[in-house]
């Protein structure tokens, strides 16, 4: 038997059809393409009939028809009885080798409720602690320039120690002579500048690194992400 298992239905070949009833493939077909044409008159039956192809002895591919429980019985309707019955007992051992829906407990109901109610709940936690701040940021973004640390920092109503401590933990920021610089790819990513000049009181030269308005929005969201992880390990006290 050539029968074909899809994600949307259960089929039988025209194939399978044919060799159940002693019937010729041909003919099988035939008898398919004449049913399809009354059939698709009326799209709220919903038959399945697809083509598909198998290979055959002299490994060159042939048509044959797919056809679901309800399609292949309306197209025994012409056939004989013994025909039929072939058929019928054939879709009954399809259905039979069908995996039986998982039945599930009470417990775990509960358990798949529990685990949506805590999704439901972190998700609104996350919006409710992200949003103002992300509203603030977008206005800021669109109204200025770039920042330094320390502005970055208030913008986000963050402690400046900590905020340091999660810039460098996080590989954003590392120290370099004792002063805030930038990897360089989140230089190349366009999510700070680099202002560079002379002090002139002593001659010495500096690089300050600032985020840009891309870098604010960038770490306004990882900043809010990290304090939502935080809430939620109990690590937040305030």
């Amino acid at each position: 038997m050539n029968t074909i298992t899809t994600s949307a239905a259960l089929t039988m070949s025209s194939r399978d059809i044919a060799e159940l009833t002693g019937k010729r493939h041909a003919d099988v077909m035939r008898d398919i393409r004449s049913m399809m044409d009354a059939l698709q008159q009326n799209a709220e039956l919903r038959s399945v009939c697809f083509s598909s192809t198998y290979v055959g002895e002299n490994e060159q591919s042939y048509p044959q028809y797919e056809l679901d429980k309800d399609t292949s019985l309306t197209l025994l309707l012409g056939y004989d009885p013994v025909a039929r019955m072939k058929v019928v007992k054939r879709w009954q051992e399809l259905e039979a080798l069908q995996p039986a829906p998982a039945q599930l407990t009470r417990m775990d109901i509960l358990k798949l409720a529990m685990e949506s109610e805590q999704a439901r709940i972190q998700a609104e936690t996350q919006l409710a602690l992200a949003a103002p701040k992300a509203e603030y940021v977008d206005r800021y973004v669109a109204a200025n320039g770039s920042l330094g640390f320390r502005q970055v920092a208030k913008l986000l109503n963050a402690k400046e120690p900590e905020f340091r401590a999660f810039l460098e933990d996080s590989k954003i920021l590392y120290r370099l002579a004792g002063v805030l610089t930038p990897y360089q790819n989140h230089i190349e990513a366009g999510r700070f500048s680099i202002k560079t000049g002379v002090n002139q009181v002593n001659e010495h030269a500096f690089a300050h690194a600032r985020f840009t308005p891309k870098g604010v929005q960038w770490i306004a969201g990882l900043w809010s992400q990290h304090q939502v992880r935080l809430k939620q390990s109990g690590e937040v006290t305030a």
